[in-house]
């Protein structure tokens, strides 16, 4: 049995959206996308739900504009005894999905068609990153989605804050360091309720990461522990990156565009009140996976003679990364900006072949009570002139741009 209930997605008169980015146009026969298993049940609903909702947006036309009530909307399933690919889901579950209408617009204007979302998100099972802080995030299989769980005090922040989002998006024309967020939802397995953020990944889907650094522009207390540094990947922090004279080669060209797209969003970070950000700043090193990839080439090249490869049915649509495929293929160390959308080529000069991704993180903390008494707990500390992270957004955001003009070489 299933319960359904759609408030403000009534559907309106067709018409355009604003003017979007340019993507290949690509062309496919409809299929349904089938569940495929997931070990989590919750995980399970997520795919089951993407599903369901893009299928039915695909019937409601796209509203000449959004009205304010789309901002609050959401739409709820419950499903009652399911008895369709039990070994798969959960008998009885609940989906929501918050303000759709907002979500597919947003993802509009990142240039994600929906039919390509869905298949990134659904076809396979997303993959949870392991230990620490991003214990929380879960990668769709193509590596080019991000799913993190939220509190319900993050779903009312992003409540507050989704309309300005929304028309700063619009403003900038999606051309922005801030995460693109791209939809957002209430999974209820066994009572339990789980709410999950699905935004752009801002690392590549094919480049890997071989240093990461996330950074605040503050040096108290920000340095990797002992044990993050024994990670694989560590994510390192302010301190390490002045202690590994680390420094960001581009161009003057590519400086002054990433300088204006930080401006702006950091702006809009301080009239919205947010504060405790950072830049999450990964390096892919050109030369050392060019290295990495002989050495897989040649352990493939042992084991293709035992294995089949499997023919992918031409007519399906790929995902987000798929339709690259039907361009040249990427040499080492290229990307494609449509995609890779926060990837920054090295400058020519550069002492090492690099591509950087730089994009704004944790973006979801208002500067409330906790943050005020954080702060001058820290500050009779640390003495009142240090460089703490807990301060006043404006503040925040001068500390932030100033120490940001420094990272590049």
């Amino acid at each position: 049995m299933i319960v359904m209930s759609s408030p403000s997605a009534s559907s309106r008169p067709l018409s355009p959206l604003a003017p979007k980015q340019k993507t290949k146009k690509k062309h496919f026969v409809l299929q349904k996308v089938k569940v495929f298993r997931a070990s989590d049940p919750e995980l399970s609903v997520l795919m089951w739900g993407v599903n369901h909702s893009i299928n039915d947006l695909s019937q409601v036309p796209v509203p000449v504009m959004l009205l304010p009530d789309d901002f609050k909307a959401s739409t709820k399933i419950k499903v009652n005894n399911h008895l369709f690919n039990k070994e798969n889901l959960p008998g009885q579950f609940k989906f929501k999905e918050y303000c759709p209408l907002v979500f597919r617009n947003l993802r509009e204007r990142f240039g994600i068609e929906d039919q390509d979302y869905q298949v990134s998100l659904a076809r396979s099972s997303p993959f949870r990153e392991e230990e620490g802080k991003y214990s929380r995030l879960l990668t769709s299989f193509d590596h080019t989605l991000v799913v993190k769980e939220i509190s319900s005090e993050e779903v009312e922040e992003m409540h507050n804050i989704l309309p300005k989002y929304h028309q700063h998006i619009v403003t900038c024309h999606g051309s922005t360091l801030l995460p693109q967020f791209l939809a957002m939802y209430r999974v209820s397995v066994d009572n339990e309720e789980t709410y999950l953020l699905v935004m752009r990944n801002m690392f590549s889907h094919r480049l890997h990461v071989h240093r990461k650094y996330d950074l605040k522009g503050s040096l108290v207390s920000r340095e990797a522990s002992f044990k993050e540094k024994g990670k694989e990947l560590p994510t390192f922090k302010d301190i390490d990156f002045r202690n590994n004279m680390q420094k960001v080669y581009v161009s003057d060209e590519e400086r002054e565009k990433i300088m204006d797209k930080l401006n702006r969003d950091i702006e809009f970070l301080a009239r919205m009140k947010i504060m405790d950000y950072s830049l999450l700043l990964g390096i892919h090193d050109v030369e050392r996976a060019e290295k990495e990839e002989e050495v897989e080439a040649e352990q493939e090249e042992n084991e293709s003679s035992c294995e089949e490869e499997e023919v992918e049915d031409s007519t399906s649509p790929e995902g987000i990364a798929g339709y690259m495929n039907s361009f040249k293929p990427l040499g080492p160390g290229e990307f494609d900006p449509y995609v890779d959308v926060y990837a920054v080529q090295s400058s020519v000069g550069a002492p090492r072949r690099e591509v950087y991704f730089m994009g704004l993180i944790d973006v979801l903390t208002e500067y409330d009570t906790k943050k005020k008494a954080a702060h001058a707990a820290k500050a009779v500390k640390h003495g009142a002139g240090a460089e703490i992270s807990t301060v006043h957004p404006e503040q925040y955001a001068k500390r932030f741009r100033e120490f940001m003009t420094k990272i590049f070489a």
